[in-house]
């Protein structure tokens, strides 16, 4: 009883947060900013100081949620995984790119090496300056903006190359949506330098690679799921990278907790980018960007009074 009382951490605030990091790391509104805010709301103010703390336990926690996450979109997209790593080492040996699945494997691993080397060098400066509840919800609205003006852009876009294919006489109809297969490798490397915005604690990783994606071509569904490809090996690495967090002294008297938000964080997400499969086939990211808005407008006049 005396572990639990001095526990910086309880269980049902592992399982609250578990359940918010699943669903929020997938959905385009930022993990990070509503792992950030959701504390201050609740008053959970021993949770709102270790955010940015230098040697924080909030943190170590965290890690164990961004694993769950990751493991819960292997599992989801793991015949994916299996094509793209057999093309990734199909290619290497033959030296050319010929398949789809060769394609999306460097697609992969050219569009990770911008935010992993963005990471390595600036995540913990970053984190002490900006996870703080006042910063994320400014950047949760700018977040929203990011959004909504990605669907202008791709609505006028669209616009435009109806225009065109209809001047041309083509046979095209009103499909103008480009195939995931036809992204080119740069184009791959743009895509994937759009999650070096969510280092910012309120800028989603996958509303920014989406949006990215959106403005290269591509449908939702398409969007998603390069979105999606790409987040996995990101946040299971940075989830091992900071694994001895968890293993250490910040770890001490939250394993347990770590353990059920984790559960509670795969389940979540598992159950998230399900749905989201579902729902780009006929929707926007517009109803995110709006929730993004109101949320952050909301909660930057809740922390600055």
């Amino acid at each position: 009883m005396l572990l639990l009382a001095t526990a910086p951490l309880t269980y049902l605030q592992a399982i609250v947060i578990g359940i918010a990091q699943g669903v929020t790391e997938l959905f385009p509104i930022s993990s990070l900013g509503h792992s950030v805010l959701l504390p201050e709301l609740l008053g959970w103010d021993r949770l709102v100081t270790g955010q940015s703390a230098d040697e924080s336990f909030y943190l170590a926690f965290l890690v164990g949620l961004h694993v769950a996450t990751a493991i819960a979109l292997l599992v989801f997209f793991w015949q994916d995984w299996v094509m793209v790593i057999v093309g990734f080492f199909t290619s290497i040996r033959r030296r050319r790119i010929e398949s789809p699945a060769e394609r999306m494997a460097w697609l992969l691993v050219l569009g990770t090496i911008p935010v992993g080397v963005v990471g390595l060098l600036f995540e913990h400066n970053l984190r002490t300056i900006f996870a703080k509840p006042a910063a994320a919800a400014i950047f949760l609205t700018i977040n929203g903006l990011i959004l909504l003006a990605g669907e202008r852009l791709r609505r006028r876009a669209e616009v435009r190359k109806l225009v065109l294919s209809h001047g041309h006489h083509t046979d095209q109809g009103d499909d103008v949506s480009r195939d995931l297969d036809t992204l080119e490798l740069k184009e791959g490397v743009f895509v994937g330098s759009a999650q070096v915005l969510a280092l910012f604690a309120g800028i989603s990783r996958s509303g920014a690679t989406m949006v990215a994606g959106l403005l290269r071509g591509l449908d939702h569904e398409d969007a998603m799921r390069l979105s999606f490809m790409l987040a996995t090996p990101i946040i299971l690495a940075a989830g091992v990278y900071k694994l001895p967090d968890l293993l250490g002294h910040n770890g001490d008297d939250i394993r347990g907790q770590v353990l059920i938000g984790s559960i509670a964080a795969g389940i979540a997400a598992y159950i998230s980018v399900r749905f989201l499969q579902r729902y780009f086939r006929t929707s926007t990211l517009t109803p995110f960007g709006i929730y993004c808005l109101v949320v952050g407008i909301a909660m930057t006049v809740y922390t600055s009074v």
